[in-house]
């Protein structure tokens, strides 16, 4: 059992019985206590519960709505209400609260209390049908307005003209169907082309793209990474550039694309390499650590996300998505937008940070002469 539905097992058993032990619940779920534990752990962090001695008790003072998927109301009691009336309520809806939306949550989290806004979690678990079965019961609870990081192709997002607060995208750029949709997203061709210009800073000329295949990402990062390699005078032609296939549906597609990398730096063929995502750039980190070569002195790694770069054997470099800045600016850009239904359209664009660690620490270029 995955982490996220292990989460959802959590909050669904405290709104039906309000409280848990952690003892009892891993038995059932057939984990250990250490792991639900930790799972209590991150709940607790994020606002979705309240930690006991020995368990969880559903969040004091919180109703959840009736019907539908499990929607965690975050930020307790709002800490102003508005001129005028009862305090907003907005809600979020993102694909997965374990890897990558954390942060956006707690950033829209902490920006929802500020400005006396209740915020109401929703999470799609990348089904575009539960999305929408998501939104269609928010609106009905009563909703101000909606924050969605839509989970399918930007060609499919034309249902989001029906809804009738007001929205935004988060960490999704509008498809061509929604002219005058605002949004937040993360720059993520400006961090890919900045990771590419400083793997070329320190004299590699052999940069290599190691991508997911299913990411919503991966295209900007891909157009970031060709910017980055035309502006330092390398040919995109020349360039190694593989797709990694969904984890769960194809070893062969997830291996052979992290060994073509290994067996290119063993050959001299590869000495710098943008690894979107974390767990990839680990995975292929290892592979070169059991083939005897050299990070970053055969292979300069830079990693995408910054989830749990640095936590690998030798610290990744990594591209940082404003994760953040994205919630926080998200929940503003809606208030603003209810505050003033005239005002300009805004669609808002946040650069990343580059955070350089071990694996691409400057060193003397694996190769000079280059």
């Amino acid at each position: 059992m995955h982490a996220e539905e292990r989460h959802q097992a959590i909050l669904r058993r405290l709104r039906e019985h309000g409280s848990l032990r952690v003892t009892e619940f891993a038995e059932e779920l057939g984990v250990s206590s250490v792991t639900v534990r930790r799972d209590v752990e991150a709940l607790a962090e994020r606002g979705m519960l309240d930690r006991v001695h020995g368990g969880a008790v559903q969040r004091s003072g919180r109703r959840e709505p009736a019907g539908g998927a499990p929607r965690t109301p975050l930020g307790g009691t709002p800490r102003a209400v508005p001129a005028g009336g009862a305090p907003r309520t907005f809600g979020l809806i993102v694909p997965a609260a374990d890897y990558y939306y954390p942060d956006v949550i707690k950033g829209a989290r902490a920006a929802a209390a500020a400005r006396g806004i209740r915020l109401v979690l929703g999470i799609s678990q990348y089904s575009p049908a539960e999305e929408q079965a998501q939104a269609a019961q928010l609106l009905e609870d009563g909703v101000d307005g909606l924050l969605i990081t839509p989970c399918g192709p930007a060609a499919d997002q034309a249902w989001l003209n029906a809804l009738t607060v007001p929205h935004l995208l988060v960490e999704r750029r509008p498809g061509p169907g929604l002219a005058d949709t605002e949004s937040v997203v993360t720059d993520h061709a400006a961090g890919a082309l900045a990771a590419v210009r400083h793997l070329a800073d320190l004299g590699r000329r052999r940069i290599g793209l190691l991508l997911r295949e299913d990411s919503p990402h991966t295209p900007l990062v891909e157009e970031g990474y060709l910017a980055g390699l035309a502006a330092a005078g390398l040919d995109p032609a020349a360039a190694l550039r593989l797709r990694l296939s969904p984890p769960g549906t194809d070893p062969a597609g997830r291996s052979a694309p992290v060994e073509r990398f290994a067996d290119a730096a063993a050959a001299g063929e590869l000495d710098g390499a943008l690894v979107h995502n974390d767990h990839d750039a680990i995975v292929l980190l290892q592979r070169l650590r059991a083939r005897g070569l050299r990070v970053p002195d055969d292979l300069a790694i830079v990693a995408y996300d910054d989830e749990v770069a640095a936590l690998a054997d030798i610290p990744l470099s990594a591209v940082a998505p404003p994760k953040l800045a994205v919630g926080a600016s998200a929940v503003g850009l809606l208030a603003d937008r209810l505050a003033d239904p005239g005002r300009p359209g805004h669609r808002l664009a946040i650069l990343p940070e580059l955070r350089v660690r071990a694996s691409s620490a400057p060193t003397t270029p694996a190769h000079p002469g280059t």
